[in-house]
């Protein structure tokens, strides 16, 4: 089944494939998830329809790889020496400009979600269970330098408290995220919260 898939993508570019999914996230940003169809994205992109379903398999796993491949690279590679330049380098990828789009557009898709189990299961598959294992590779490294003591409890929620202040910037504060307040904040919160004392 995988040789299958490998297959099928491989017949078209990286760089077509990136178009495509620039195209998606525009048309995400114009209409949202549930006014965004296949043949919408097929007009803009000038696909046929029928080469989007044999790639994507559906408007779900096409969204969610396009967010997969809107993001700057694997958070896995992050390695400063520290969990805390590690961290702060992760919130470094983008700047204060693509962190509001991208803020604006995740709020959309997380309605979305709620009722649309098909689009929940693609992003678990495809982008939430990818990107928590390699966080857990980058949070494992800070474990065996000795930096965070294997037991705390706070290490089960580090990307909670991240995703939380991310998402909730702007309602509590109706203010973006930026890179400013999510520096700050994982000084004040998340690194105390594991034990990691900041001077």
């Amino acid at each position: 089944m995988a040789e299958v898939a490998t297959a099928r993508r491989s017949r078209i570019t990286p760089e077509r494939e990136a178009e495509l999914y620039a195209a998606v996230l525009d048309l995400l940003r114009e209409v949202g998830y549930d006014a965004l169809t296949m043949d919408a994205v097929a007009a803009r992109t000038r696909s046929s329809k029928a080469t989007l379903y044999r790639q994507w398999g559906g408007k779900p796993e096409l969204v969610a790889k396009a967010i997969r491949h809107n993001k700057p690279g694997s958070i896995a590679d992050i390695d400063t020496g520290s969990l805390r330049g590690d961290l702060h380098a992760l919130t470094s990828r983008e700047d204060d400009c693509t962190m509001q789009q991208n803020a604006a557009l995740m709020r959309g898709l997380f309605m979305a979600v709620h009722s649309n189990p098909d689009l929940l299961q693609a992003f678990k598959e495809l982008l939430i269970e990818p990107e928590m294992e390699e966080f857990h590779r980058v949070v494992q490294r800070a474990v065996d330098r000795g930096e965070v003591q294997a037991g705390r409890p706070a290490l089960d929620y580090i990307v909670h408290m991240l995703v939380g202040a991310f998402a909730t910037r702007t309602l509590i504060d109706d203010q973006p995220p930026t890179q400013d307040f999510l520096i700050s904040y994982i000084d004040a919160v998340v690194l105390p919260a594991l034990g990691i004392r900041v001077d």
